[in-house]
């Protein structure tokens, strides 16, 4: 009887959290020496075969499961209005309307480059970043490294957060290399 009753306040668990809307890539798991099943929560998609429905903008993409990818260890400039656009104008010296424009650039290279496309994603330590969107390094099907390719051809600078730097030496070759011979934004 009492197995019985836990049972159902688990059922009861699962089914409240599918009608409010609790979806992601868990299951809950239910096990015991008299009964086990496990009840996956909303939809999982599979991050080795997954849409890029839009760039957001030059180092953000947003995938079809609704999830937006923050590109691992690179940097665009900023498009829209926000407070890294004034904190980069500050830094870099440059006025926001030409920042704006960079980034306008950037975010075209990245679109074309990916939008509509399906990509296989790697993750490095951490899954998630503040904002809660997903942290990755993003391959085309034809194995080409998305981050990789927007530093090699000049459109975003460095951004390193330990842990997360497993690919940063070779960002930081294709970075020089790509001012050094005017590549994109380096003109």
């Amino acid at each position: 009887m009492r197995y019985i009753k836990i049972f159902y306040l688990f059922a009861g668990l699962i089914l409240f959290l599918n009608i409010a809307g609790c979806y992601g890539d868990s299951q809950v798991t239910y096990d015991s020496s008299k009964a086990k099943f496990v009840m996956p929560l909303g939809k999982s998609y599979n991050y080795a075969d997954i849409l890029v429905t839009r760039a957001v903008d030059g180092d953000t993409l947003l995938l079809e499961s609704g999830e937006r990818v923050r590109l691992i260890g690179i940097d665009t400039p900023e498009m829209h209005e926000s407070n890294k656009l004034y904190r980069d104008a500050q830094r870099t010296k440059q006025d926001v309307t030409t920042i704006q424009k960079l980034g306008r650039r950037a975010y075209e290279f990245t679109r074309d480059l990916i939008e509509g496309k399906r990509v296989s994603l790697e993750f490095d330590v951490e899954k998630y970043d503040k904002y809660k969107r997903l942290l990755a390094y993003a391959y085309l099907k034809d194995g080409t490294f998305v981050n990789a390719k927007i530093v090699e051809e000049g459109y975003a600078s460095l951004m390193t957060y330990p842990p997360n730097v497993k690919y940063a030496d070779l960002f930081l070759k294709l970075y020089r290399e790509a001012r050094q011979n005017q590549r994109g934004l380096w003109k």
